[in-house]
């Protein structure tokens, strides 16, 4: 999984998704959140190995999604995923740590 990016796009059909969806992109290295814009577009991420949790609520029929990190960065909170996305970056971002090299004795 080299340079693999996985790409979870929030559904139109929700609030603050209609024009421009936000996309959450995960690689092995960080989780990207994307906002795009009419003229560029805003982004902030967190490193795989910051990752502290991965809290899914889940509705009808979408879901929220926060990513917290253990740096005291802001968390990265979307709306608007169906759940199996919301399921499948929680997964994907587990299964990264999981295989990450560990520079100390244990993981958490």
């Amino acid at each position: 999984m080299a340079d693999d990016i996985r790409v979870f796009t929030a559904s139109r059909l929700t609030e603050g998704n209609r024009l421009f969806p936000v996309r959450i992109e995960v690689n092995q290295n960080r989780v990207t959140r994307i906002k795009p814009r009419i003229f560029g577009s805003n982004e902030e991420s967190i490193p795989i190995s910051k990752v502290a949790s991965v809290n899914i609520k889940t509705g009808l029929i979408w879901s929220d999604i926060r990513i917290d990190s253990t740096g005291g960065s802001n968390p990265i909170v979307r709306h608007g995923h169906s759940k199996e996305d919301a399921r499948a970056i929680r997964d994907l971002i587990e299964r990264l740590q999981q295989t990450m090299p560990s520079s100390k004795g244990s993981k958490s």
